[in-house]
């Protein structure tokens, strides 16, 4: 019998048909805008400085908006988000708050505690939690502690500041909850609960306001906010000439009607800038109005394009206090009719949709860590606009940007115009997208949204993305940074991942994806291989602090620096690109000539990177690929670093099933012509075909013997493996720290479990010993797809120390296992790794089942580092959770990427 299909999926259908728009209003708004390059129009390119987080209260964005658990149209025309002020704060709360990158002892940092509780791909039902002390925020007390540490020092956090505050509960859970009647009609709930011993006053001001687009000098009309209050419901009507109408109603039950402030989304010059403002009504007035009673920047006739409707109460301890928000396309004349139903039918169905989305055998627990990695990932996709040429030239209204941002950051890539919701690495310390980061995150998001993860990879190979020479743009902070060229792979894992969800290959899809990076692959092989020797360059590659160079500049001592990983990661490019062509050569006999030129050009790359000589990356005595630097004089110095940087070769491998060979005679013709002429290049090579059932062919920079070397290392405690995953730098270096003299200069690195101590290579970078979920997940793939070919042929110790002996698709569990560990509730102490020793985190049941997803995590300990809500990447352990069963058993041994030709 078929399954029938559920709500959510049937908005997804009728989405992607084009029947109706279930994604036009989303939680698309990000939790800062202030800060970020966009906004920066300095003459040295200081972002944080130019436009601080004292400035946003006042300061009209001219790119995107921000606010706390925010909502908005796809464009984000008009933003809906919530304020609130406890009567102790210096500010009202508008926005989170963080350090800059300048003033972290660690990097930019945000100081706030929030979690995501719950999305769905059409965000018919989101949720989000934000915990809102009821003393005084203590942002200057911030500030001062983490410019005084040092890199030496622990981050000062909001409970180190506020350590009786914590210790007494004395803070309020505000849940901030949406629910859609229908595309355009949605509901909004606010519900803050007091935790502390003592009643407390709360300030709850739902805002609603237009994205700040006509003071810019274009001609754009100015939209309007009036009053439209009826039958003691407090409404605003909202007119756009995009949008059309909207009225906006609230409501809040057991108090008087909530008061309605009015203003402009207008900068305050005056208090900014000492200049006249044009008009008292501007974007800081409502704050003015409730903190300071201040209420001369408020327009009393009930108009303006910033509202709030202002709500006092008084909650109890223990007690909950609700405000009921209604956004409709019309007028309505009992808004909050079955208000309560809704909500209770769109948590049903969202319910339902995970159901059935997650693996059966996950224990509650897991499927909780599962579904909030869902969620981060969905509330992660955010509106982005950037347009590169307008924002070098500067605005017809606005005084023209200094002369130096002519050549500064950007200046040569005038061609990027973004005005989409992207998918993020996080909404407040990373409110912009990153190509490589987004690659990864549309592997988990394939599992719940087929259609927008494909739409996101084909976004980032359109023209108003890619560079016209092919190259993909990076992150705003330097659009021209490299990456490593992961794209193919994620868009191949995409494409088997929607193909066994949905039931349907698409193949226009991946042809479409594969012709875009044929550019992108060009621009490779062109401008990173400095001596056309098949030896990569690459650069920054996201590493950029596991050397002792920093990779994104020229050579202190000149030179080059060949690239194990820039070398490996191409390689492993060509076989991405080798898989694609042939998975299309199955029904387009034509794209069998691309992939002999993948082929071959991998047979190359290969030949080159495992040279024993001078041009090769592999050190033959030590067993493992290293860096190498080639001097002005000619001499060439192996940097004998043991970073992941070594391991990366293993992601170059894939397998080819007989049954596909046979299919495709015309390129296996060419395969054989190829091997029997270039013999000499076949030396390092494993290429060869199993007999029996599996009958397979292994393509693979590391051969059989390297391999068992490389797994010595990676799965020793004492040098990779940790309980929790592979360090990104062998914990032997913390003994035996490596030291570089090139010249006059001499530089040094050894292993940091946790932050890095240097700043060299920037405000934070940290990749200097902790956990990076990215480079495990395709660790672990690459396992499985050794195992497909060697099976129970090849086994090691795992753990190295242990005596026992295990095949590799065993290792790739236990790596899953260790990852997936670092969010489960440990049964005995009820502690969650990534939260560390805070007692509350691991008892209090206000805290104890919210995950945050970090960045990166503490290589001995497993603590959460980085950015906190960077539910991009490590959104990953949805997936691992998913093909395992549950990180506490052993997967089956069935390929699920094992052989990514035949199986997902």
């Amino acid at each position: 019998m078929t399954k029938p299909i559920n709500a959510e999926r049937r908005r997804l259908a009728e989405t992607a048909s084009g029947e109706r728009d279930w994604k036009r209003w989303g939680t698309y708004l990000s939790e800062r805008a202030w800060g970020t390059v966009r906004e920066d129009y300095s003459p040295d390119g200081d972002a944080w400085n130019y436009f601080p987080h004292d400035h946003a209260r006042s300061r009209a964005y001219r790119w995107s908006e921000d606010g706390i658990g925010g909502f908005c149209n796809r464009s984000q025309l008009l933003c809906l988000g919530l304020a609130l002020w406890n009567e102790q704060d210096p500010i009202l709360k508008e926005r989170l708050f963080g350090l800059s990158g300048p003033e972290g002892n660690h990097g930019e940092d945000v100081k706030e505690y929030y979690f995501y509780l719950d999305n769905t791909p059409t965000h018919a039902y989101a949720k989000i939690l934000y915990k809102y002390p009821q003393a005084a925020y203590p942002y200057e007390r911030l500030v001062e502690e983490n410019r005084r540490r040092s890199r030496l020092d622990p981050e000062f956090e909001l409970v180190d500041a506020l350590p009786r505050t914590f210790a007494e509960n004395r803070y309020f859970d505000v849940f901030i909850e949406y629910a859609k009647i229908d595309e355009e009609d949605f509901l909004c709930r606010i519900t803050a609960c007091n935790r502390g011993p003592d009643p407390a006053p709360l300030h709850l001001l739902p805002h609603l306001w237009f994205r700040n687009t006509w003071s810019w000098g274009y001609g754009h009309a100015k939209p309007e906010l009036r009053e439209a209050s009826h039958d003691n419901v407090a409404c605003v009507r909202a007119r756009n000439r995009s949008l059309g109408e909207r009225w906006w109603s609230v409501f809040a039950p057991g108090a008087s009607s909530p008061e309605l402030l009015f203003t402009e989304n207008e900068t305050n010059r005056e208090r900014l800038f000492g200049v006249p403002n044009s008009s008292p009504f501007v974007k800081d007035a409502i704050h003015e109005a409730v903190v300071h009673d201040w209420r001369g920047g408020l327009n009393a006739r009930g108009e303006g394009t910033k509202a709030a409707a202002h709500v006092r109460a008084v909650i109890r301890p223990g007690a909950s206090f609700t405000v009921k928000i209604r956004c409709s396309p019309r007028r309505r004349r009992k808004p909050f009719c079955r208000f309560d139903e809704v909500f209770e039918q769109r948590i049903a169905e969202a319910d339902a949709f995970y159901r059935d989305v997650r693996n059966p055998r996950l224990s509650p627990d897991e499927a909780n860590v599962q579904r909030q990695a869902f969620a981060g990932l969905l509330w992660c996709k955010q509106f982005y606009h950037y347009d590169v040429e307008k924002w070098l030239e500067g605005d017809p209204a606005t005084p023209p940007p200094p002369p130096e941002r002519k050549l500064g950051r950007n200046h040569d890539w005038t061609h990027l115009n973004n005005r989409d919701v992207l998918s993020m690495p996080d909404t407040w310390e990373y409110p912009w997208y990153a190509s490589w980061d987004l690659a990864f995150h549309m592997i988990p998001m394939s599992l719940i949204d087929p259609d927008f993860a494909k739409e996101q990879l084909i976004l980032l190979t359109r023209e108003w993305y890619m560079h016209p020479n092919g190259q993909l743009p990076a992150y705003e902070w330097n659009f021209g940074d490299v990456n490593p060229p992961v794209l193919a792979w994620a868009a191949f894992r995409v494409y088997k991942i929607t193909r066994n969800v949905t039931g349907e290959a698409d193949t226009v899809f991946l042809e479409k994806i594969f012709l875009k990076l044929l550019l992108n692959f060009t621009w490779w092989v062109n401008r990173k291989d400095a001596g056309g020797h098949n030896i990569f360059q690459g650069g920054f590659l996201g590493l950029d602090n596991i050397g002792v160079f920093d990779r994104s500049a020229p050579l202190p001592s000149g030179g080059r620096l060949d690239q194990a990983d820039g070398t490996a990661w191409m390689g492993m490019y060509c076989l991405n690109m080798l898989a694609i062509a042939l998975e299309l050569a199955r029904t387009r006999p034509a794209y069998e000539d691309m992939a002999t030129k993948f082929f071959e050009h991998f047979v190359y790359i290969a030949h080159s990177i495992n040279h024993t000589c001078a041009g090769g990356l592999w050190h033959e005595k030590d067993g493992f690929y290293y860096d190498a630097l080639h001097t002005p004089e000619g001499e060439v110095i192996p940097l004998k670093i043991r970073s992941f940087v070594g391991l990366i070769p293993l992601f170059a491998v894939e397998t080819l099933d007989r049954e596909l060979l046979d299919r495709l005679p015309d390129f296996r013709r060419r395969m054989e012509w190829f091997l029997k002429h270039r013999p000499h290049l076949m030396e390092h090579l494993t290429l060869k075909t199993t007999e029996g059932a599996h009958d397979t062919c292994l393509l693979a920079l590391v051969n059989a013997e390297k391999l068992e070397w490389l797994m010595h290392r990676m799965l020793d405690p004492n040098q990779f493996l940790s309980e929790y995953g592979l360090r990104s730098l062998s914990r032997e270096h913390e003994r035996r720290p490596v030291t570089v003299r090139i010249g006059e200069e001499t530089r040094t690195i050894g292993y940091e479990p946790a932050e890095s101590k240097t700043g060299l290579f920037g405000g934070n970078s940290n990749w200097r010993g902790p956990i990076w979920f990215p480079l495990n997940f395709l660790m672990i793939e690459s396992l499985q797809k050794y195992h497909h070919y060697f099976g129970d042929r090849l086994r090691v110790e795992y753990p190295v120390g242990s005596g026992q002996k295990t095949d590799l698709w065993e290792v790739a569990a236990g790596l899953s296992r260790r990852l997936c560990r670092l969010f489960l509730r440990e049964d005995a102490t009820g502690r969650r790794p990534f939260f560390g020793d805070v007692e509350a985190f691991r008892k209090d049941p206000h805290w104890r089942d919210y995950v945050w997803f970090h960045e990166y995590f503490h290589g001995d300990r497993g603590t959460g580092l980085g950015a906190a809500h960077q539910t991009g990447w490590t959104a990953l352990v949805a997936k691992l959770l998913q093909q395992s069963g549950g990180a506490r058993r052993d997967p089956a041994k069935t390929p699920d990427h094992a052989s990514p030709l035949v199986n997902d």
